[in-house]
């Protein structure tokens, strides 16, 4: 291990907001989605790859999402994930890419940072923002399956207090 790799996975580490969970990845482990950041040397920074995945419309709901309005959630999705640039604290210049497949929306970013604390808390920041975007995005009237239901849940109950 480098000693740049070594100085991100100790950010990591003390940030405690994921586990470890290979070599260079970690997990997030405040999200209820499934949520990894790869961190690699780069020349004495550090190449961070976040990916999200989320159940796509269809996959959150117990019953029939019309495809129309499948193809109109994920657009807006994937417009709101573009401007995760208001979350983060280093300068980064976001692409978000944002696939749909069986069932789950993967929603990757990358940056480069030379701060290795700066860059985990940039992470988990993005992190945190696909999981609110998520559930910004939630359409009244379908009844949600988990994990989703529980996020709709905890959220009616933190609007109640």
């Amino acid at each position: 291990m480098t000693e740049t790799a070594g100085r991100a996975a100790r950010a990591f580490r003390d940030h405690g907001g994921f586990e470890r969970a290979g070599d260079c990845r970690f997990e997030s482990t405040t999200t209820t989605f499934d949520a990894v950041v790869d961190a690699v040397d780069s020349e004495g920074r550090i190449d961070y790859a976040v990916r999200v995945r989320v159940p796509s419309l269809s996959a959150a709901v117990d019953g029939d999402v019309a495809a129309v309005v499948e193809e109109g959630w994920l657009e807006t999705f994937e417009l709101r994930v573009g401007d995760v640039d208001g979350v983060v604290r280093g300068d980064h210049d976001f692409d978000p890419a944002v696939d749909l497949t069986a069932g789950e929306v993967v929603v990757e970013f990358g940056f480069t940072d030379i701060d290795e604390r700066r860059g985990v808390d940039d992470a988990a920041a993005i992190i945190n923002y696909v999981e609110g975007t998520y559930v910004q995005g939630i359409i009244p009237g379908y009844d949600y399956v988990e994990p989703v239901d529980g996020l709709v849940d905890r959220a009616r109950q933190a609007g109640e207090r």
